[in-house]
């Protein structure tokens, strides 16, 4: 959905056909969610290439429009090229079979004759100044992740709320408002009566350790009062030292590693918010981004944990974007305060994730050229130095090297994190896109 010009790209292709075709159109697209698979709904009548309706998207609907056929079958006749074509066609081919009714036709004495559109039948009706493409794709992106989480939730039938753990940074406040839109949807009429009560079917968890900062805490409780969610405070500190000490002690007084350590403190909050979820019949939503889980900056047994994964197809350039549009959108103070913070996992102190793996317009670059152009590491650097100017070339070629090692060693991560919405043409489920073998040793 996020794709610019696909709704425009299949109105064309339809009109063509009608108008090839002298024909009448109807097209009608799937609405809803199967598993990870998302269809947006609509649909147009076309009458000889001529658009006469276009349905909504993202929503169950009759949508219904009048067509004159008498119509089409004047323009038949009077349309040179279809009328020779069918004339050749009887003449070299098999007679098309034909069924016929007897039956009465409807009454259309009481049909009004349209007026046309802007009170010219010479001249275009006047059209609203344009919208922007890439706000247009972002709107239609959220609509469809929240519709995904929908549907998952309505055809399962096996939840009676959403959670999530909430830290304050990007990707969980993300899938916060994600989840608030799709409460929506569930509710349907009881959410337009009650804005409020979106948020009072979605409960988070903020479960903070010495290493979180004051910045994303202040953000995330922010953004929960305004959606009206239920947001609980579950320290980890005195679990995590306990987790620590056991680990030095299964390796013989040997105290854990850095890593082992911030993986201690994810999977703690991936455990808690199984136990909750198992009693409460939520549905635990996984928050973890897209350009993350492809270098493996995830914990498995951690933030990797969920039912359903909601952002694990969207890349994190596009996930600030989404942010900055429905801080426009919405107005909430709290996308604003997170957005103002330096993204990081907040699993070590000062931690900053693109100190720590590269910036994310060049790790998405990467994963673009990469998984999607299937680049070598030699090409994706050479790419890079026209698609993100401005960085040394011995940089560049570093994270090229480094983005495929990290991609190519974190396949087996993939294969064991939850049902993923499906927004793109990429995306990192190897049953569905990539096909990649989880252990290998060459390049592909």
């Amino acid at each position: 959905p996020y794709r610019m010009g696909i709704v425009a790209t299949r109105r064309e292709m339809l009109a063509t056909r009608a108008a090839d075709n002298q024909t009448v159109l109807v097209y009608a697209n799937a609405v809803g969610a199967q598993d990870g698979l998302i269809y947006d709904g609509g649909g147009f009548i076309f009458q000889n290439g001529r658009l006469v309706h276009e349905a909504p998207r993202f929503e169950e609907r009759v949508s219904a429009a009048v067509v004159d056929l008498d119509r089409t079958r004047r323009l038949r006749l009077e349309h040179t090229t279809w009328r020779a074509d069918c004339e050749h066609h009887v003449r070299r081919e098999r007679p098309v079979a034909v069924i016929a009714s007897d039956g009465a036709t409807a009454d259309v004495s009481g049909l009004r004759y349209p007026p046309p559109a802007g009170g010219s039948f010479f001249l275009p009706a006047p059209s609203p100044p344009p919208t922007d493409a890439r706000d247009d794709a972002l709107d239609d992106l959220f609509e469809a992740l929240a519709m995904g989480v929908e549907s998952y939730y309505t055809k399962t039938g096996a939840f009676r709320s959403l959670g999530l753990a909430l830290s304050g940074g990007r990707d969980s406040m993300l899938t916060l408002l994600v989840a608030w839109r799709a409460a929506a949807r569930i509710l349907g009429k009881a959410a337009l009566a009650d804005p409020a009560a979106a948020g009072g079917l979605i409960t988070a968890f903020y479960m903070p350790t010495r290493h979180s900062q004051a910045a994303t805490r202040g953000a995330a409780h922010e953004l929960a009062a305004a959606l009206g969610v239920a947001l609980h405070t579950i320290p980890l500190d005195e679990a995590y030292d306990r987790e620590v000490e056991a680990a030095r002690l299964m390796l013989g007084g040997q105290p854990p590693g850095e890593m082992t350590r911030q993986n201690v403190q994810a999977r703690l909050r991936g455990q808690r918010m199984w136990n909750w979820s198992n009693t409460s019949g939520a549905l635990f939503l996984q928050t973890g981004d897209m350009s993350e889980k492809a270098v493996g900056y995830t914990t498995i047994g951690g933030d990797l944990e969920g039912s359903l994964s909601v952002i694990a197809n969207v890349p994190k350039t596009v996930v600030e974007a989404l942010l900055h549009r429905l801080h426009v959108r919405f107005g909430f103070d709290g996308i604003a305060a997170t957005l103002a913070t330096l993204p990081g996992p907040e699993l070590a102190d000062q931690q900053v994730a693109e100190r720590e793996l590269m910036p994310f317009p060049i790790l998405d670059a990467c994963l673009h050229l990469y998984a999607s152009e299937k680049l070598s590491p030699a090409e994706v650097a050479q790419a890079l130095a026209s698609v993100c100017p401005g960085y040394d070339a011995e940089y560049l070629s570093a994270c090229a090297e480094r983005f495929a090692a990290l991609f190519t060693q974190s396949i087996y991560k993939w294969v064991q994190s939850p049902l993923a919405l499906h927004v793109g043409s990429l995306d990192l489920d190897r049953e569905r896109a990539l096909q990649m073998p989880v252990v290998q040793r060459t390049e592909w």
